[in-house]
């Protein structure tokens, strides 16, 4: 990192992260060990899905873009695109979930599948791809991770709050329900938000003052490029001297992307999917210590790459009244727009010319 005329200038092989609308820069501490959160700093989180986390503490944060130098980005064609689970096996997962909730085993259970094109050494850097989503999907949790001495590759348009803490109130915020337009939001989509709804309510209970968990917006329509969502949130105090760690322990993986119960969706999601999701459906976020605030959405919405590959996840919320072929055309529209945005190109030089 380096300056000139006041502007801060970051080269494409130093770490770079963007939350909570701050860029961070100037990267002095990663850990993997809950405790820290609870010190001073302020740190930028992620959490697989899995459970792995990484926290990383930068020194210098601001709502200024810096310059990024040679963070160019050339995405794969659309084409170039395969699928951890093809249509009919999709199709099979979603009958057998189906089956899960006949014989009375889950309510609900959200089956994912990752897509991987291949990605080539130059031009692929992970802050050029960010750029394009801020531009052609904004999203009210854009996040971005960049550090590539460990490896950490990561941008995201996601729509959907994990987490959000302001001092001892903490919020989260489902979504479940998905089409295209308002008229394509059904009854199966507003029972299944309620479903998870109560389902944070119990995890946030776990971690709050009795009494204090509430729900203070249900069912609210929110439109992004090419979808609208049903959307709610549910809020708690929490009980003093709570945890970071405590708090991940009662309330991860996110509701809306595992189901209910949830112990049970967890191990029907084990059998039936083939691949990790990683940094998909995990938290990716800001968390500040001395202020006990904090902000995490839900990893849906992502990409990242792994070797010489992107990767991109997208899923559907599974219940008894499910059409196979329907679901698997919601997790094809989750994709579709995202993935064309990741094929553009951009460079800093470019920026004003796209």
């Amino acid at each position: 990192m380096s300056r000139h005329n006041g502007a801060v200038i970051v080269h494409a092989d130093e770490p770079l992260a963007y939350a909570g609308g701050l860029w961070a820069s100037d990267l002095v501490e990663v850990s993997s060990d809950w405790s820290v959160l609870e010190s001073t700093g302020h740190w930028i989180c992620v959490v697989t899905y899995e459970g792995e986390p990484t926290f990383l503490r930068f020194a210098n944060w601001t709502p200024r873009r810096p310059e990024l130098r040679g963070a160019t980005w050339k995405g794969p064609s659309a084409e170039q695109w395969s699928s951890s689970m093809g249509q009919q096996m999709y199709m099979k997962a979603v009958q057998s979930t189906r089956e899960a909730v006949a014989a009375g085993d889950v309510y609900q259970a959200n089956i994912c599948r990752i897509l991987r094109a291949p990605i080539g050494a130059a031009d692929r850097n992970i802050a050029g791809l960010h750029q394009l989503l801020l531009r052609d999907n904004p999203a009210p949790f854009s996040f971005m991770l960049r550090v590539p001495e460990l490896d950490l590759h990561i941008a995201s348009a996601s729509p959907e709050l994990f987490l959000s803490r302001q001092g001892s109130t903490l919020m989260s915020g489902p979504i479940k329900g998905t089409g295209r337009t308002h008229e394509d939001l059904s009854d199966k989509d507003r029972a299944e938000n309620i479903m998870i709804v109560d389902l944070v309510r119990n995890d946030l209970a776990q971690v709050s003052e009795v009494g204090s968990v509430d729900v203070p917006d249900l069912l609210r329509e929110e439109v992004h490029p090419g979808l609208v969502h049903l959307v709610s949130r549910v809020s708690g105090r929490l009980i003093d001297g709570t945890t970071w760690q405590e708090i991940f322990g009662s309330t991860f993986p996110p509701g809306s992307v595992t189901g209910a119960p949830k112990s049970t969706a967890l191990r029907l999601i084990a059998s039936l999917e083939p691949v990790r999701r990683s940094w998909y459906c995990g938290a990716l976020g800001w968390m500040n210590a001395p202020e006990k605030s904090a902000g995490l959405s839900v990893g849906i919405r992502s990409f990242w790459i792994e070797g010489d590959e992107l990767c991109f996840g997208t899923g559907a919320g599974i219940t008894w009244l499910s059409d196979a072929a329907a679901e698997w055309e919601e997790t094809v529209l989750k994709a579709r727009h995202l993935t064309a945005v990741a094929g553009r190109q951009w460079h800093e030089l470019m920026e004003n010319q796209l």
